[in-house]
């Protein structure tokens, strides 16, 4: 197939979109660093700020993706195979969901992460946020992927990629233990029910990352079968 044919294909392809709606959520998650910051500083009218935000930013990309599966061609000249690119699409979307999730509970409960724990917190979270970054950087490679048949040097850069980003989300892994045997440690001076509440949002971030990951693996598979 001659580059022009290629260029062709592409911009028919549902890349360009799709790479949209990874950044889309992206930026969704990315609230949440402002968000937790707001919640420690008790500023209950700025996190219902920010909060809003994220759920715009969920169905701005919750729209795109129902576009994109609607719009989706299902012809010979696919440059992937559809059913890969909507298993991608959907754990995309999983990103944006999570985080509308993580915001409106903590916002619901007012729930404040304790003293203690605050700085090791927001090193986690962010931590999560690198891997979704992560994962956003190497679906903007697809455009480049296409051009190129997914062949040579452009290959060996996502697949780099995808291993930084199984790396961070082991070190998320690592985090998570530590900062619940942190809680853990404190628990008793804590309400309950709060305590119950910690863990879960605890648990919530750290599936940002492993979502992430999911991205990157899906990718992985796109890969191999070229």
């Amino acid at each position: 197939m001659t580059r022009n044919t290629i260029i062709g294909v592409f911009a028919k392809s549902p890349i360009k979109p799709l790479e949209k709606h990874i950044r889309l959520v992206t930026k969704c998650s990315k609230q949440l660093i402002p968000f937790f910051n707001a919640c420690t500083s008790l500023d209950w009218d700025a996190a219902t700020k920010i909060r809003k935000k994220i759920s715009t930013h969920e169905k701005e990309a919750d729209a795109l993706k129902r576009k994109l599966r609607l719009e989706l061609p299902s012809g010979l000249f696919m440059p992937v195979e559809r059913t890969d690119l909507l298993e991608l699409l959907s754990e995309q979307d999983k990103i944006a969901n999570k985080s509308k999730d993580i915001a409106g509970r903590v916002l619901g409960r007012k729930i404040v992460i304790p003293e203690t724990l605050q700085v090791s917190f927001i090193t986690y979270l962010e931590r999560n946020l690198d891997a979704i970054q992560k994962a956003a950087d190497a679906i903007n490679e697809l455009d480049d992927l296409l051009e190129t048949g997914f062949r040579g040097i452009e290959v060996e850069l996502v697949e780099r990629m995808i291993n930084e980003l199984d790396s961070i989300e082991n070190d998320t892994d690592t985090m998570q233990i530590t900062i619940r045997q942190d809680l853990l440690d404190i628990e008793d001076g804590l309400n309950p029910v709060d305590v119950i509440f910690l863990y879960q949002i605890i648990d919530w971030v750290g599936e940002l990352a492993d979502i992430a990951e999911r991205v990157g693996a899906r990718l992985e598979i796109m890969l191999a079968r070229k």
